[in-house]
């Protein structure tokens, strides 16, 4: 029979415990038996006082970045909203129901009270459990980058010199009282221990080259005062975003659009660890940080790397000599920007290393002519008279002076580059990073939110693209510890085993 109308009765206080509700087989409960978050305190006691006010756990800001990143939000305020509906994630955090939450905008200021660094040190955590678990192999690197859309809308640029000189007139007339300048600068200390002349100055020259060296995995860009490459200038020596300063156009954007680079540098073994994430503004390439988060990995890590696969953008000369000097093949597609001319290409010439000369499809000798440290490159070129009475003259050059050849000073790196590029081994390599690196910036984009960054600044983002990071190396970790089923409607606990394994790719370390 039809039964009676069900009676809402929801305003009669219930005695219930979150931990009955909560099932023993859910995901926060396994999250919370296997990661211990409580090294987190002991990494925070220099950010807060010793007496005030006490502070919001430093543990649950964490465990709600977590919450953040397996749910797939894309704002903290949702997440806030979201914790509030959702009895799994109060146990996992340890609130009662009637216990209020902390506010979404505590989070943005624990986030800037523990800066950059200690994210980065959770990173490292991460990956340490990884190699504990013996899912990072360390011998095969792959080295790969994305473009990020900022939270900043194109049409936010302004001239640069505009925004300078506002900023100036702002400290002018600033309200604030400014104390002035001592007039006699105070006496420095003596010092507590001698130290010999010599050693002193040897000290100080080391100490001025350290300073004057620029830290690029530091300051997460290139120095902004360096001079420009030639004739090209950059969009962002002239205009600025006054939403996001940091953030630069992106190539190949349409309509055109701010951004970042996140870069990535990605274990060669089967569960794809990340093993470091950088994010830089637009205008850094990708090749540019690639031997800074190389050694990066290598120490930290302590990795005996062999092997560092990328596509043809990592092929420069600077990043091949550098692989040579630390013995690592670079399984890279070396590509000669050659212009589309009628004429013999740098190819069809023969370089002879005992002679150091060129010998033309002809025949013909190309003598070394003088060095261009401007272009780093060494120049050669023929006779004249050969030249002029050479019968493939028409087929090789247009010049009345000769055929001219410029090889760079790297060449022979870039020429054991191309060996290597031969081989079944660099085939295969290649063939493997096509699925190696790219689903993980898809995952990242449609999982995780990584497909347009919600906070601004270049710090800030870093910490959201290192989390997003941590977070997709604690998916492989956590499957390793036993759980093997995917989590949430975003279905962001891959399997590691669903990447396909080198087998499949005629692959064999």
């Amino acid at each position: 029979m039809l039964g009676p109308p069900k009676l809402r009765c929801l305003d009669q206080p219930i005695t219930v415990s979150i931990e009955a509700l909560v099932p023993a087989d859910h995901f926060y409960r396994h999250l919370e038996a296997k990661l211990d978050l409580s090294f987190v305190r002991t990494w925070v006691q220099d950010c807060y006082a010793a007496g005030g006010r006490p502070s919001i756990d430093p543990v649950v800001f964490f465990k709600l970045q977590l919450i953040l990143f397996f749910e797939g939000l894309r704002s903290e305020r949702k997440l806030m909203d979201t914790v509030a509906l959702n009895l799994a994630h109060r146990w996992y955090l340890g609130y009662q129901l009637d216990e209020p939450l902390p506010h979404h905008s505590s989070l943005t200021r624990i986030r800037e009270r523990l800066g950059l660094p200690l994210f980065q040190r959770f990173f490292m955590h991460v990956i340490e459990l990884c190699q504990r678990a013996g899912l990072v192999w360390g011998t095969e690197l792959f080295f790969d980058g994305t473009m990020v859309q900022a939270n900043a809308d194109y049409d936010s640029l302004m001239p640069r010199w505009h925004v300078a000189a506002r900023s100036h007139l702002a400290t002018i007339f600033t309200d604030a009282p400014t104390s002035p300048a001592p007039l006699v600068a105070p006496e420095a200390d003596p010092p507590t221990q001698l130290r010999f002349k010599g050693t002193a100055d040897m000290e100080q020259k080391l100490e001025a080259t350290n300073d004057a060296a620029w830290r690029l995995l530091d300051e997460h860009r290139l120095d902004p005062n360096r001079p420009p490459s030639g004739p090209y200038r950059r969009i962002t020596d002239f205009r600025v975003s006054t939403t996001d300063p940091d953030a630069a156009p992106l190539r190949r954007s349409a309509p055109p659009r701010l951004g970042f680079h996140d870069h990535y540098v990605v274990d060669g073994g089967k569960a794809r660890v990340i093993l470091a994430a950088l994010v830089t503004p637009a205008d850094v390439q990708d090749n540019q940080v690639m031997i800074d988060l190389l050694d990066r990995v290598r120490f930290r890590s302590h990795l005996q790397v062999r092997r560092a696969v990328g596509d043809s953008k990592y092929a420069t000369g600077e990043n091949l000599r550098a692989l040579a000097e630390r013995g690592i093949r670079a399984y890279m597609p070396v590509v000669d920007h050659e212009q589309a001319r009628p004429f013999f290409h740098h190819a069809d010439f023969v370089y002879d290393t005992v002679t150091d000369s060129y010998r033309c499809p002809n025949g013909a000798t190309l003598t070394f002519r003088g060095n261009s440290y401007t272009m780093r490159v060494r120049s050669y070129a023929a006779s004249t008279t050969v030249c002029a009475s050479c019968p493939l003259r028409a087929r090789c050059t247009d010049s009345r002076a000769g055929r001219r050849l410029n090889r760079p000073f790297d060449e022979a790196y870039r020429e054991q580059a191309r060996v290597l590029q031969a081989t079944e081994a660099a085939k295969k390599a290649l063939r493997k990073r096509q699925v190696w690196v790219e689903p993980l910036f898809g995952e990242a984009k449609d999982w995780h939110g990584l497909r347009r960054f919600r906070l601004r600044g270049l710090w800030k983002v870093n910490c959201q693209a290192l989390l997003v990071a941590a977070g997709q190396n604690l998916k492989r970790w956590l499957t390793k510890m036993g759980w093997g089923r995917r989590h949430g409607p975003t279905g962001s606990l891959a399997l590691s085993s669903a990447a396909p394994s080198p087998a499949h790719l005629g692959y064999v370390p």
